[in-house]
């Protein structure tokens, strides 16, 4: 849902999206954030914070009175989505699950500025990224293991943004067709049976680290034999928005060896 008219004052509920907002020139018009909104970092220091994005303090987004609340299905409740639009606030419930509908999202949000200097600086360098990427895309994918947590493993599956961008940047996810949840449930000895060649560990929402990734290497694993377990900065493959140009260099790099 696109809003209708443009507003000048926002609260952004989405990390990235946040961010997003920032780089397009509208920072301006944002009057709270989440406490996981530190990107532009100098910026939302000073915006007030209004709690986690799965328990948002409510009463404080009312207190703020936005003419423009953004969420997202995944990183926010719908509960909390409900209430608000019950108090009469006015909610963006943003759902990309590609890179494509990601570029769309942050063509969408530019335009809640209009300003086209902002979308020539930002969005066409990006649309040009994702252009460039799918004519370069590998005859071969490489095989990759992408977790989001642990204890349990949890796995980067389909119809996901990070499932789609690391197909674009030359991927195949070796969990992909397990259909029973987004983000499957995986076990030690899936992992070993799946052969990943490139495994990835971000670190968000699960900051994985020196240990997961040595716990990984003692499998008989082919990215164990070629030193291919990367630890990886999570933003690069949850943030869509103005980090998915290098997003696109970085894993592409990481996926060719």
């Amino acid at each position: 849902m696109k809003p209708e008219r443009l507003p000048q004052r926002i609260v952004s509920l989405v990390p990235s999206l946040t961010e997003a907002l920032f780089a397009l020139d509208l920072g301006d018009r944002v009057v709270g954030v989440t406490d996981w909104c530190v990107h532009p970092a100098a910026a939302v220091a000073a915006l007030p914070k209004l709690g986690g994005t799965k328990n948002p303090d409510l009463a404080a987004i009312q207190a703020l009175r936005p003419e423009l609340v953004i969420a997202n299905q995944e990183e926010n409740t719908r509960r909390d989505v409900e209430r608000l639009e019950a108090a009469g606030l006015r909610v963006w419930v943003t759902r990309p699950r590609s890179v494509g509908e990601a570029v769309a999202l942050l063509r969408e949000l530019a335009e809640l500025g209009g300003r086209a200097a902002a979308r020539a600086r930002v969005v066409e360098p990006i649309e040009a990224a994702v252009a460039a990427a799918r004519r370069e895309r590998p005859t071969r994918a490489t095989r990759f293991f992408c977790p989001i947590w642990k204890q349990p493993w949890m796995a980067v599956g389909a119809d996901t943004y990070a499932d789609d961008l690391l197909r674009l940047c030359g991927g195949q996810n070796v969990f992909a067709e397990r259909r029973e949840r987004r983000y499957p449930i995986v076990r030690a000895d899936e992992i070993l049976a799946a052969q990943p060649e490139v495994v990835l560990l971000p670190d968000e929402p699960y900051a994985f680290g020196p240990r997961d990734r040595d716990e990984l290497a003692r499998l008989a694993l082919p990215a164990a034999r070629s030193g291919r377990i990367h630890l990886i900065d999570g933003t690069l493959v949850s943030w869509y928005g103005p980090r998915i140009g290098r997003a696109i260099e970085t894993l592409r790099c990481l996926l060719a060896g």
